[in-house]
């Protein structure tokens, strides 16, 4: 079974611009996009950076665009993001509300660069978790920002996008928890360092849910924390001692070895090969193989790669442990 994670960077300046694009059927981006997805052949696919609609219009049709590339998903799953979601204070500071960095994430508009799953397994609504509406303060150990009023504090949520729990049934009725999320970037803030200390705490989430440290109960074995930590826990800006603690856990395996490029921001002027994107099955998990879809010299999709996403989809293919015994 093969699960994969893609930052596929397709919001637009707008609410149903990107459902346009993808209908009129000759955005590049997307095109690029969908032959990204369709050699990955993944059979449950989170993805991230995508534009979020209560009708899941944009998400089918990108579905459908898969479809005729021959990458059929019959199951799609959404939930809003807190990208763009308004929260009616000016927490940037600007004397303004209602911008995008005012927002619960940032984001132009409620949905912007949200998250979705394309599967061809079934997602149980029901046994699935969105815990996106977790206030920041309420993370135990939660490294908050100095000088916060309390009324920032009251309101300010710590997924900038959100953190699921995807419930995937298996052909044996068994089920596959899927743990997504997709950070912040540690950049763009000042010397409070507000984006850093958030991604941090937003990969520290999962370490304080495998722990039994939140509301919700801990994620039943097997699972999968996969998605966009906006982080590499050797290079860049940012505070990594959340993610180290979580790619070094017993709990997981992290079938990549460290380094491995999943991101490259050199072409829009940032920093080079990065580490930022993540899947990390339990421990009861049976690893065949992982990889990157990356530009490799002589590939003829390379160009394609490089214009779909400056992030890369990362794939694992999994061996799923047999039934317990009664």
């Amino acid at each position: 079974m093969r699960i994969a994670t893609y930052d596929v960077e397709l919001t637009r300046e707008g609410p149903g611009l990107l459902y346009q694009s993808i209908l009129s059927g000759d955005d590049p981006q997307v095109g690029a996009v969908t032959a990204v997805i369709a050699r990955a052949n993944a059979d449950v696919l989170v993805l991230q950076g995508i534009d979020y609609d209560t009708e899941l219009r944009t998400l089918s049709a990108l579905a459908e665009q898969l479809r005729r590339a021959g990458a059929v998903y019959p199951y799609r799953f959404a939930w809003c993001p807190n990208s763009g979601l308004a929260t009616g204070l000016d927490l940037d500071g600007d004397g303004r509300k209602g911008g995008p960095r005012d927002a619960q994430g940032y984001g132009d508009f409620a949905g912007a660069g949200g998250m979705a799953v394309l599967s061809r397994l079934p997602v149980d609504d029901e046994a699935s978790r969105d815990f996106s509406a977790l206030p920041w303060k309420d993370l135990p150990q939660a490294d908050l920002p100095p000088g916060w009023s309390a009324e920032v504090a009251a309101v300010q949520r710590l997924p900038s996008t959100g953190h699921w729990d995807i419930a995937v049934t298996l052909p044996d009725q068994r089920v596959l928890h899927l743990l997504a999320w997709n950070a912040t970037p540690p950049v763009f803030d000042g010397p409070e360092d507000r984006n850093g200390r958030r991604n941090h705490d937003e990969t520290a989430f999962w370490l304080r849910l495998l722990d039994g440290e939140l509301p919700w109960p801990s994620p039943p074995e097997p699972f999968v924390i996969l998605g966009d930590a906006e982080l590499d826990p050797a290079k860049g800006e940012g505070r990594p001692a959340a993610l180290a603690a979580l790619l070094a856990d017993p709990r997981l395996q992290s079938p990549l070895p460290p380094g491995t490029e999943t991101a490259d921001f050199r072409a829009t002027g940032g920093p080079g090969p990065l580490q930022l994107d993540y899947l990390l099955p339990s421990a009861s998990l049976g690893v065949r193989a992982a990889g990157v879809i990356r530009p490799e010299p002589g590939d003829p999709l390379a160009g394609t790669i490089f214009a779909a996403s400056r992030h890369r989809l990362v794939w694992v293919d999994l061996d799923l442990p047999g039934p317990a015994a009664p």
